[in-house]
């Protein structure tokens, strides 16, 4: 049985997701966020990981949103052996708690469980990877870590998303020109 093209999609997207976070923090580690706030140059690529693995889940299926780590742990190990361990096991347990959560609020409504999953997700992420990464866990890096992760990458293109459906089903319900 084959994979549907929106399921390779969506794990193509996430497995490119980890990589380019890992692939920025690699090259660029701190950079500034704005606010005074600092935060790993992968962090909006590691928040996208987080939401494009609730669509994998949705699409494929949980054991592909494990073989897309997995694919993102070989890549990280090619590309920085020194942040492979931090990654992979910072994602493993970022998107099995962001799974936990998303996956029994998902039959009300994919908005609030992205939204609470990817807070989840984010935050355990956040600690998890800036202790086995040795980068500092201040007030400065962890508020720029979840400002990236869980404000311009989650709640923003969910948002965005509430917003085209609420387009849609009033242009439905009273079409142009009708």
């Amino acid at each position: 049985m084959s994979t549907p093209p929106r399921a390779l999609a969506a794990i193509t997207a996430f497995v490119a997701t980890i990589a380019a976070a890992n692939w920025a923090t690699t090259h660029y580690g701190l950079v500034p966020v704005g606010f005074g706030l600092t935060a790993t140059a992968g962090t909006y690529a590691a928040g996208a990981a987080l939401l494009l693995r609730d669509v994998v889940q949705d699409t494929a299926g949980p054991r592909w949103v494990f073989a897309g780590i997995a694919a993102g742990a070989v890549l990280t190990t090619v590309m920085s052996p020194a942040l492979a361990i931090a990654s992979t096991v910072a994602f493993l347990l970022a998107e099995l708690l962001d799974m936990a959560v998303y996956t029994p609020l998902r039959s009300r409504g994919w908005a609030r469980a992205a939204l609470a999953s990817g807070l989840v997700g984010a935050i355990v992420d956040t600690y998890a990877f800036l202790t086995l990464a040795g980068f500092p866990i201040t007030t400065h890096t962890v508020a720029g870590q979840l400002v990236g992760k869980a404000l311009w990458v989650t709640a923003l293109p969910v948002a965005v998303v509430l917003a085209t459906r609420m387009v849609r089903r009033a242009v439905h319900r009273h079409p142009v020109g009708a």
